[in-house]
């Protein structure tokens, strides 16, 4: 991606924060392995894992949902703030406490109101000096503190860590690696221009939803347009309502059972003449009508892996055409302090 002298300051730290989140999950990863067997182990032990955190961090909650729970794994991710206002029992789960920063505010109430949680819990973020990192076993992202606003590089991080999670659980982590060390880099100009007009994006997938939901998050965020995120049963279920010229859909397609599915959601999309954008790791033939994104056939934290990436810099070349200072919070800051 190129920088110009009027790029907006906002953008230029979330280049260099993408610019170099490769290499930092690859690090994350080698580096995890001693603390990713013992978090394995408690999972072998209890068989149930809960998830928690808040913004992108329970994004990244949502999309390894099914990679654990493939394991065998009984794996529920929920937002730090639900499971604060009406939890769920913490006896007998492995507990993984995701903060990017390790001290937003929900993270400090819940450490404080269970005393720091249970001897089965962990935590997972990119700063080791924070509070977080010193109260509970703590997976530690490589590169240190995500300064840009936007989450980028610490959901690769994070993505990274859990691999190596997985990997100590059994999962094959050779494919995911790949899409890290030899990132895959297809054109964004169709899909940018397929959404040129939108007011409002909705992003969508089936085992690709909480990858759906980390990028409308970051779209919201850097272009201030509404941008929403609904699993494609739910978006089936009556907010198909809302789409039309005006209304942006991004899918997100790999190689698993729930593929056709995505591809039908993407042809009613179409029908309902919303502009379409799939981002499409199935090996299956391009979507008629829609613009696609095509990477190679993968499917799990491979197919996460390779998309993410390439859907970031969709969003923040989305909002660059939309926001003067984008990147540049005005309502937010980068670790929420408040509940």
């Amino acid at each position: 991606m190129s920088v110009s002298k009027d790029r907006p300051a906002g953008l230029i730290a979330i280049d260099r924060e993408m610019a170099r989140q490769h290499a930092d999950a690859i690090a994350s990863y080698e580096r995890a392995t001693a603390l990713a067997q013992r978090l394995a182990a408690s999972l072998i032990s209890t068989g149930r894992l809960l998830l928690l955190g808040m913004g992108g961090s329970h994004a990244v909650g949502r999309a390894v949902e099914p990679l654990y729970r493939a394991l065998g794994v009984d794996a529920v991710a929920l937002p730090l703030s639900e499971q604060l206002g009406q939890p769920l029992s913490i006896e007998d789960k492995t507990i993984l406490v995701t903060s990017q920063s390790g001290e937003s505010a929900e993270v400090l109430r819940w450490l404080r109101e269970t005393n720091g949680g249970t001897p089965e819990t962990f935590g997972l973020t990119l700063e080791e000096d924070a509070l977080l990192a010193r109260a509970v076993p703590s997976l530690i992202g490589a590169g240190g503190t995500e300064r840009a606003f936007a989450a980028t590089r610490s959901l690769t991080v994070t993505f990274a860590l859990h691999l190596a999670i997985l990997a100590a659980l059994g999962a094959d982590p050779a494919e995911a690696l790949r899409a890290l060390e030899s990132p895959e880099m297809p054109a964004i100009d169709g899909a940018l221009a397929a959404l040129a007009d939108v007011g409002a994006i909705v992003t969508s997938g089936r085992r690709l939803q909480g990858l759906a939901e980390a990028i409308a998050l970051g779209l919201t965020e850097l272009s201030r347009l509404p941008c929403l995120s609904l699993e494609g049963g739910q978006l089936r279920h009556g907010p198909m309502e809302m789409l039309g010229p005006s209304v942006g859909v991004v899918l997100f397609r790999a190689a698993d059972p729930t593929a056709g599915l995505v591809q039908a959601m993407a042809a009613s999309a179409a029908e309902a003449r919303s502009p379409v954008v799939v981002f499409d790791a199935s090996g299956e033939p391009p979507i008629e009508g829609v613009t696609t994104i095509g990477f190679k056939r993968s499917t799990g934290m491979a197919a996460i892996l390779a998309m993410l990436p390439v859907a970031q810099s969709l969003m923040v070349a989305f909002a660059d055409a939309r926001v003067e200072n984008a990147g540049t919070p005005v309502r937010s800051t980068k670790v929420t302090r408040s509940e």
